[in-house]
């Protein structure tokens, strides 16, 4: 029996057909799916970020930039809803005069003196500058007389000074200032320990309103009358 003859060509052809198959077999898994996959992976991971942002937004809204907006409008009231009354020292202090602070000076008795210690005055007595601790003011004068009649002490401390007004129940009603004179109002009642007490008196009076002043003369009315007509012993 003949065997049937293979050529070379068909043993060429089925090794060909063998590789050809070879190559040709089924697909391998393709990459794309587990890239796919990470890149969902990245996008689930970066999306719970976004997730969390939520808060900060929420922190934003709850800035306190918005409470510290409450504090200036509460005092922002009309200043008409409440105005100031001026001080009752305004209506009587004379306008043009700034305010300031300094001691008054006020004047007293060294009986005896014979103007050893100041200007010689009464009976052979001195009269002496004392100062007070710092006093605020406008108009000096008033605060002057005032502290002076308001004394009523006729011993001055331990200086051996007197006070001959302390009896006195004077009340201070003005001043006036008219180039180098002082003149000054008061009202009430002298009560005086003797004659020598009538320019003590007078001399206190003066003295202290013409350095609060700083005028060179001083001329007093009391009860619209001037004082030596009121101390007058006729």
């Amino acid at each position: 029996m003949t065997r049937p003859r293979r050529t070379v060509f068909s043993v060429l052809g089925l090794s060909g057909l063998m590789m050809l198959t070879g190559c040709f077999g089924p697909p391998s898994p393709s990459p794309t799916n587990t890239s796919a996959t990470a890149s969902a992976s990245a996008t689930a991971g970066s999306a719970s970020p976004s997730a969390t942002a939520t808060p900060t937004t929420t922190a934003t809204t709850t800035s306190p930039s918005g409470t510290s907006a409450a504090p200036t409008t509460t005092p922002a009231a009309p200043p008409s809803s409440a105005p100031a009354s001026p001080p009752p020292t305004q209506e009587s202090t004379p306008t043009g005069l700034p305010e300031q602070t300094a001691p008054l000076t006020i004047y007293y008795l060294a009986v005896g003196d014979n103007g050893v210690s100041g200007p010689k005055i009464g009976c052979g007595d001195s009269l002496v500058a004392t100062t007070t601790a710092p006093v605020t003011f406008t108009d000096q004068v008033g605060p002057s007389i005032n502290t002076l009649l308001a004394n009523k002490n006729r011993d001055i401390g331990m200086s051996g000074l007197i006070n001959v007004l302390y009896q006195s129940s004077l009340t201070y009603l003005g001043g006036e200032l008219d180039g180098s004179t002082i003149t000054i109002w008061l009202s009430g009642q002298f009560m005086l320990g003797g004659v020598c007490d009538i320019p003590r008196a007078k001399a206190q009076l003066e003295y202290t309103a013409m350095s609060a002043s700083g005028a060179t003369s001083a001329q007093v009315f009391v009860n619209g009358r001037p004082i030596d007509e009121v101390l007058s012993l006729k």
